[in-house]
């Protein structure tokens, strides 16, 4: 109708889920992002999670815990469940696909790679560690969601320029995958891991710190971003 409209710079949009069951995330998930770091390709998908209380705003601060000097950046395409299911058939999997939105998966690099016993819960899912938006694009609106480029810029540095083309397991595979471990319900996130480019794997490592401001963009899906504090 044209009427009801809010102008967005008067509004802060929030994540458009902000309480999920679950977020499900994938690790050494694009060819490069294996290369950078001389890690083979996974001959199946690398499985872990954030908590739902990382979620935060699609322009929201990302606070910089006192507990880690190692903070880091990765913009990931992030698929919204629409559809219960379990079992899921790889052919029938995008049926169960809402749509999709952009994430960074803020990581502490020493909790995840050398403290608690290098598992990678804790150093990806202090509060604030999963910026999300800025908004959910339906499957049906995004031409081909395996061929956008995805891009990361850090105080307007590019960082990560890459394409999704170059993800080892799509989004079919990866709901198929993980629907034989667990019932996915409507509003799960799937993170569906991050392209070459991180601070870690650079020389030298490069980490975020105070006042840095870390933009995502994703091809069709939009931009996020926050800043440091």
């Amino acid at each position: 109708s044209g009427q009801h409209r809010v102008r967005r710079a008067t509004a802060q949009l929030l994540a458009p889920v902000g309480d999920p069951e679950k977020v499900i995330c994938v690790g050494l998930n694009y060819h490069d992002h294996c290369q950078e770091q001389g890690a083979k390709v996974p001959k199946e998908p690398l499985i872990f999670s954030k908590f739902p209380s990382a979620i935060t705003g699609p322009f929201d601060d990302i606070v910089h815990p006192q507990d880690t000097s190692e903070l880091d950046w990765e913009v990931e395409l992030a698929a919204v469940i629409g559809k219960r299911g379990r079992h899921i058939e790889e052919a029938a999997a995008l049926e169960h696909v809402l749509g999709f939105t952009v994430a960074n998966d803020v990581s502490a690099r020493d909790w995840q790679m050398r403290r608690n016993g290098r598992q990678w819960l804790l150093g990806k899912t202090f509060d604030t560690f999963c910026p999300l938006g800025p908004a959910i694009v339906t499957r049906e609106a995004v031409a081909d969601v395996h061929n956008l480029w995805i891009r990361c810029s850090v105080n307007g540095q590019r960082m990560q320029d890459s394409s999704t083309h170059h993800l080892i397991f799509g989004v079919p595979a990866l709901v198929a995958w993980v629907s034989r471990f667990v019932t996915l319900v409507p509003g799960d996130i799937l993170l569906t891991g991050t392209p070459a480019g991180v601070g870690v794997f650079r020389k030298p490592p490069v980490f975020l710190k105070h006042g840095d401001e870390v933009q995502c963009e994703i091809e069709e899906l939009g931009t996020i971003c926050n800043r440091v504090v």
